[in-house]
């Protein structure tokens, strides 16, 4: 199987994540933090051993400001609910994920939250354009900082200092980028910065994770057993215990500490480089095929590429991919309404390719050569697309 759906999962994981995880279940399968005996504090150990490392990789001084999530989803859902307030005004972008979009939208009906969502304007800009849209009420804005169905990037830079200028809290969906572009927090004029375990960080499906700034007036949306206070009903607010409320998922998270050991050690450039190498691969390849209409007209910043061919259902040319050429790929909407919207594909989606970092020139070259294959036998049929 050549697998080319790591926009999703990357997939195989490096050596040393499934040892990590099996090492967890095997020899220190105790709750962390909830006892002093040696099992309980070697759990605690290897927890706190990835928070330390992922603040190494994003930046983060505090490693306390990092609170571990089941995915991207569940961290952007504390974002959002854990401290938007009745009437406030949200600002996002037409590209963002179900993630955001549908939270936002659950946040409309019952706080009801303001929304403006803006659409991209390469004249005017991702800054600017935010900057006309705020209000006296705005109080978050949020944009992905790659996109996943075109391999773009948002200047999130660019945008923070906007938020900071008019004292408004950003926060940013990194579910394509952490692991892939160097992303420096204390650094950098983001408050919130949302990001998985299983994608460019390597790590075992089930992980992830959120920063917050300390200067944010987050709140916990879950309450539970922390393992600190327990003699206490009232929910601890302090990090970052007070937001990861119940047992951890601590295999998981030891896997996820050895993937971000991987890309550590690798490093952020060799691992960009080489997947950019691929999809230029894959951009100059696509477009000698006839038939073949990639969905964004500029090459990608991404490893991340959708199109079509004509004549050929999206999620038909899938499953012939998988069937027939043993080739796994992601067809469809990609989890991502908004965006579709937005890039005039609403009515069909698109078939995206996303290689990663264990992928070949070689396995590219078949990949572009099933897609010729592909479009040949279907030239000529003419399906109302």
């Amino acid at each position: 199987m050549i697998y080319l759906d790591n926009a999703a999962s990357t997939w195989p994981k490096p050596e040393g994540v499934a040892d990590a995880v099996k090492k967890a279940i095997v020899e220190y399968g105790a709750n962390p933090g909830r006892g002093g005996h040696r099992l309980a504090v070697q759990a605690e150990q290897a927890i706190s051993g990835t928070r330390h490392k992922l603040a190494q990789l994003l930046g983060v001084r505090d490693p306390g400001n990092l609170l571990f999530c089941l995915n991207t989803t569940h961290a952007l859902n504390l974002a959002l609910k854990g401290l938007l307030r009745e009437g406030d005004h949200l600002i996002l972008t037409g590209w963002e994920h179900n993630a955001v979009a549908r939270p936002v939208e659950w946040l409309k009906r019952h706080r009801s939250v303001q929304v403006t969502i803006i659409c991209p304007d390469e004249q005017a800009g991702w800054a600017k354009q935010v900057e006309e849209q705020i209000r006296a009420n705005t109080r978050l804005i949020v944009t992905i900082h790659g996109s996943n169905v075109i391999g773009e990037i948002l200047p999130i830079a660019d945008i923070g200092e906007v938020a900071r200028k008019h004292g408004i809290f950003y926060l940013v969906d990194a579910a394509q980028t952490a692991g892939l572009l160097p992303i420096r927090l204390d650094d950098l004029p983001v408050d919130l910065l949302a990001f998985p375990g299983h994608k460019g960080l390597y790590g075992p499906q089930g992980t992830g994770g959120l920063y917050a700034s300390p200067d944010v007036p987050l709140v916990p949306i879950i309450q539970g057993g922390t393992g600190n206070r327990s003699e206490e009903l009232e929910h601890p607010g302090e990090r970052p215990v007070g937001f990861e409320s119940g047992t951890p998922n601590t295999p998981g998270i030891a896997g996820l500490g050895a993937g971000v050991e991987f890309v550590l050690q690798t490093g952020i450039e060799k691992i960009y480089h080489h997947e950019m190498e691929l999809i230029r691969q894959l951009w100059e390849g696509l477009t000698r095929i006839e038939g073949v209409r990639l969905v964004h007209p500029k090459p990608p910043v991404l490893p991340i590429l959708s199109f079509n061919i004509d004549g050929v259902d999206g999620n038909e040319a899938a499953t012939i991919l998988d069937q027939h050429y043993h080739i796994a790929v992601r067809a469809g909407f990609h989890c991502a309404a908004l965006a579709h919207r937005s890039l005039k594909t609403a009515d069909r989606g698109a078939v995206r390719v996303s290689p990663g970092y264990f992928n070949t020139s070689e396995e590219i070259d078949q990949f572009i050569q099933a897609v010729r294959e592909i479009a040949e036998a279907f030239r000529g049929f003419s399906h109302a697309w």
